[in-house]
């Protein structure tokens, strides 16, 4: 082996990775995103969940005793209710995921040292169960010295997920991982590829729209994706036991949601690659982002502002709040139409911006 050959092929290696400038941009861009994103936005300490109460009581200890809740972080309140069924419809619709629950004969129950208190959790994230136990410690009468001695009478309900089992709070939203990772591959590559192989040239003499080309790459990964939906919702019921509380129509509707979006989300990545190799640099630059800040991993209310508005820019973060609210709660897609909205805006921007971008030609 001689050493002046070796260095002349590392300097060429050097030389070719220099003027490619996306594999230079991923160089720095993934390890200073992995940066940023575990030093600034993932927080498993949640805090500010969302809340409501419902105080049957109305009197000053009750009143008291909801204020100090509030006071601790650990819970904001975002909506109100009267009953325990305004309570459970907030938390279906996803509106909520701590519901603070004062019967009638609160102040009874407070000094006769019976459970008093009853905190409802969304239990489809176990995070957010985790987090709600903290208010389980809390006196219900914090200006008296001697209640802070007394036994806890604030019980924490953990609903849809009562026995913590983290396979029901995953398979869900692994759907939306896996939907990710494949659908934006598959066409983040499919534009780059008609060009390499040449195929570009016989589209050039055909009347096909740019509109055309778009929604005829699109097509036929959607079957791909209710494929793999369908697949991972076999294996989770058959190994874990994830149960299904809404309609399978929903869940497919929802699925569909997704990869149209993700579906679309690729294509316009495609439209910005010259290779496929930079096809796929720039999908796994995408999906790092959308794995971490969608709440699959982290929770999503532990995170900064800035990396929650980020992360509302992501199909995945609203997936994922759609997902779980029809297979774990039970809700139906007109409880979560925000997220529905949101999802057919993305898709509608990035059909719109990948037609734009492309051009029926070899360069």
């Amino acid at each position: 082996m001689k050493p002046a050959m070796v260095l002349a092929v590392m300097l060429k290696e050097i030389r070719q990775m220099a003027r490619d400038r996306m594999t230079l941009a991923m160089m720095i861009g993934i390890p200073t995103l992995q940066l940023l994103l575990f030093g600034y936005a993932i927080n498993p300490d949640v805090r500010n969940l969302p809340a409501a109460a419902a105080d049957m009581a109305g009197t000053a200890g009750s009143r008291a005793l909801v204020q100090d809740m509030w006071a601790t972080g650990v819970v904001r309140p975002v909506a109100g209710a009267r009953t325990p069924q305004e309570l459970q419809a907030l938390l279906r619709e996803g509106r909520i995921k701590v519901g603070v629950l004062v019967p009638p004969d609160f102040e009874r129950r407070r000094v006769e040292g019976r459970e008093a208190v009853q905190v409802l959790v969304d239990g489809s994230d176990t995070s957010v169960q985790a987090a709600a136990r903290q208010l389980a410690a809390m006196p219900l009468d914090a200006s008296n010295p001697a209640a802070k001695a007394a036994p806890a009478q604030v019980s924490v309900l953990p609903l849809y997920n009562p026995r913590r089992i983290s396979a029901i709070n995953v398979v869900p939203g692994l759907i939306g991982v896996i939907l990710t990772m494949t659908m934006v591959m598959f066409t983040a590559m499919a534009i780059v590829r008609e060009r390499e192989r040449g195929n570009l040239e016989l589209l050039i003499t055909t009347p096909v729209s740019s509109g055309e080309l778009m929604v005829g790459k699109v097509l036929p990964y959607i079957a791909v994706g209710l494929v793999q939906v369908s697949v991972v919702l076999l294996l989770g019921a058959a190994l874990f036991e994830v149960p299904i509380r809404g309609s399978l129509a929903g869940v497919y509707g929802v699925a569909m949601l997704l990869i149209v979006a993700n579906l679309t989300l690729g294509l316009f990545v495609s439209t910005l690659a010259r290779t496929q190799f930079q096809a796929m640099q720039m999908a796994f630059f995408l999906f790092l982002p959308s794995i971490l800040l969608s709440g699959f991993m982290f929770p999503f209310d532990g995170m900064p502002r800035p990396a929650q508005w980020i992360a509302e820019a992501l199909p995945l973060t609203h997936f994922m709040r759609l997902i779980r609210g029809v297979i774990l709660r039970g809700a139906s897609l007109a409880d979560l139409w925000p997220e529905v909205v949101a999802l057919l805006g993305f898709t509608a921007a990035m059909m719109a911006m990948a037609t734009l971008r492309f051009r029926k030609r070899l360069d």
